[in-house]
């Protein structure tokens, strides 16, 4: 007789073989099918988009860049913060611009070198080290989302706590499955009213757009990238694997899950919904979630896949010593390569 762990991976593997990308059907066939399952497996999204009705809540002067904090409407009804920032020197041309996405923790402070009171930082930048600064002094417009259920986003009884990384992820994600919603489909598509938001603003190139993202964060990144043409490039940080190695290994926080997508495909089956776009994966070889060989499991299908659209060469990953952090460098020149031509 099976145990229950080998019965429950014999039967989530062959819910997802089922749906794999095979190459028996033209890629654009296969990608039109899977972006619209795909789609309702979220939930779908509002046939039409509430205005924006933006408000700027701060401008600081930084070292070498501005910092703004931005309201905008994301659904009727629903309002997300964000923080931009924008290269201090003189712009003679709009810039081209990243979406940073956070994972899990206080929130887009926590990318943006500030403490969750949104005083300066002094110490340890931890597994985010920091990346929506290093993307501006890259010379990117940079805007960085909160993430809903951290940060100022949280359910008033989790800000009553005081404990600035506890997070509403389980209540929330609860919620909008008992109404036929996922958490990530509520965060893929505030992250698409941010691209929104960042075409008005007229120090960004609208076609120049770039989206990074480490951990709950690298989800939001590469799925919103697979679902939005917009976006140019992809940069997935300790994310991109299979759910099999990864998700489906340990208790994960609820906003990972989506209902019946083994039924769809397996996560680089999605993250291949980018092709013929961009996509740099970053992978930390004692990543304790989302590991090695996971990892190079998802390249070696991407690669696959992006063959089968006709461009091998657009995926590329960083397999380098670490953790489950941002690694940085190879990552941010190979941004500046896709939208700067640098």
């Amino acid at each position: 007789m099976e145990s229950l762990e080998q019965y429950m991976k014999q039967m989530t593997a062959s819910a997802a073989q089922d749906a794999a990308f095979r190459g028996d059907i033209p890629y654009g066939e296969w990608r039109a099918k899977l972006t619209a399952s795909f789609t309702g497996r979220l939930g779908g999204f509002p046939e039409e988009r509430a205005a924006l009705a933006p408000v700027r809540l701060e401008r600081v002067a930084c070292n070498g860049y501005i910092r703004e904090r931005v309201e905008i409407t994301t659904y009727e009804g629903l309002r997300m913060a964000m923080y931009l920032l924008i290269p201090g020197q003189p712009l003679s041309s709009p810039c081209p611009a990243v979406l940073a996405i956070h994972g899990h923790g206080y929130g887009s402070r926590e990318i943006t070198g500030l403490n969750p009171d949104g005083s300066q930082r002094q110490g340890d930048p931890g597994l985010h080290k920091d990346f929506a600064v290093s993307l501006v002094k890259q010379g990117f417009v940079v805007a960085a989302p909160e993430v809903l259920g951290f940060g100022d986003r949280r359910l008033a009884e989790d800000l009553e706590n005081g404990e600035p990384g506890r997070n509403s992820c389980f209540r929330l994600s609860s919620a909008l499955l008992m109404a036929g919603q996922t958490m990530a489909g509520y965060r893929i598509y505030e992250s698409m009213r941010a691209l929104d938001y960042l075409q008005t603003r007229e120090e960004v190139n609208g076609e120049r757009l770039g989206i990074m993202g480490i951990s709950g964060g690298g989800l939001v990144a590469g799925f919103t990238a697979a679902l939005d043409q917009r976006i140019s490039c992809a940069v997935v940080s300790g994310y991109a694997n299979t759910f099999a190695d990864s998700i489906l290994t340990r208790n994960h926080c609820l906003d990972n899950y989506i209902p019946g997508i083994l039924l769809e495909a397996e996560m680089p089956d999605l993250l291949g919904l980018i092709a013929p776009r961009g996509l740099f994966l970053e992978s930390g070889d004692a990543d304790p979630l989302f590991g090695p060989a996971g990892a190079k499991q998802a390249l070696d299908r991407l690669e696959a896949i992006y063959n089968a659209a006709g461009h091998g060469g657009q995926v590329e990953a960083d397999f380098f010593v670490g953790g489950h952090e941002i690694h940085g460098e190879p990552a941010y020149a190979w941004l500046r390569k896709q939208l700067a031509g640098a």
